[in-house]
């Protein structure tokens, strides 16, 4: 029996929702300057406007649980919702929200005011567009990746701890890491 597949559309026009259970919105940051630590946040919701002919007139919101944040260790994530990092009590959601979107083939550039702790910054994200598929129900679905790379200090996450060898325990650096999933709404 031979599955039939429907080919990647050209044109990926419309408007989405992220599919939260078959995406990423995670974090590697240099620890002890020796290792990275990897996390992910596993609340989170999107929405997009995808314009291929026009892509300036797409656009993407998202809103993040902050204290959804996961690195696989329970001591780590309390720290990093405590008031040293986050602050999850009083700044219990994080936000992106697009101000401009160019593209070139399957790589777009979004950027956008990244609000962290009350604190929006610009950021631009480079994203490689995957493809789309019709998956088994019948969900258009589209796919990207990107990542940037920000100094968590702009948003005034300044906590931080001497190594007796020199260097800092936490890297100024993290790089945010995008794997999104999409489904065409209607």
């Amino acid at each position: 029996m031979t599955e039939t597949l429907i080919p990647a559309l050209t044109d990926i026009s419309g408007d989405y929702t992220i599919d939260i259970s078959h995406s990423r919105l995670g974090f590697v940051a240099r620890h002890a300057m020796v290792t990275k630590v990897r996390g992910a946040f596993d609340q989170w919701q999107g929405t997009a406007h995808i314009d291929t002919a026009d892509p300036a007139a797409s656009w993407v919101r998202l809103s993040i649980d902050a204290a959804s944040i996961s690195t696989g260790n329970g001591d780590r994530d309390g720290h990093l919702k405590s008031g040293d990092f986050f602050d999850v009590e009083n700044h219990p959601t994080w936000t992106f929200v697009s101000t401009a979107v160019s593209r070139d083939g399957d790589d777009w550039e979004i950027t956008g005011d990244l609000t962290i702790k009350g604190v929006s910054h610009s950021v631009t994200i480079e994203f490689e567009e995957n493809g789309s598929a019709k998956d088994p129900f019948g969900n258009l679905r589209v796919g990207f990746e990107g990542d940037v790379v920000v100094n968590r200090k702009d948003w005034g996450l300044t906590w931080n701890a001497a190594l007796e060898t020199g260097g800092l325990l936490v890297s100024e650096k993290v790089k945010l890491e995008f794997d999104i999933s999409a489904i065409k709404n209607g």
